[in-house]
């Protein structure tokens, strides 16, 4: 059988420097969504009906906001 050694010298180093911007767009996107699932609805509605309500309605639940 033979050995077979991982080299981890080779690894890619990414600098926070190129990182950075993918984080921020990502955390913005997660906190859109995270508005849109537990807190798009009633007065704080910023779009009018029941369309993105009930689109996350699943959601909403299984994240434990209550929607009824």
């Amino acid at each position: 059988m033979a050995d077979t050694a991982i080299d981890t010298g080779s690894l890619p180093v990414i600098p926070v420097r190129e990182l950075l911007p993918w984080a921020i767009l990502g955390g913005l996107l997660f906190l859109l969504a995270l508005y849109f699932v537990g807190q798009e609805q009633g007065a704080t509605s910023l779009i009018g009906g029941m369309y993105v309500h009930e689109f996350v309605h699943d959601a909403r639940h299984l994240l434990g906001f209550p929607c009824h």
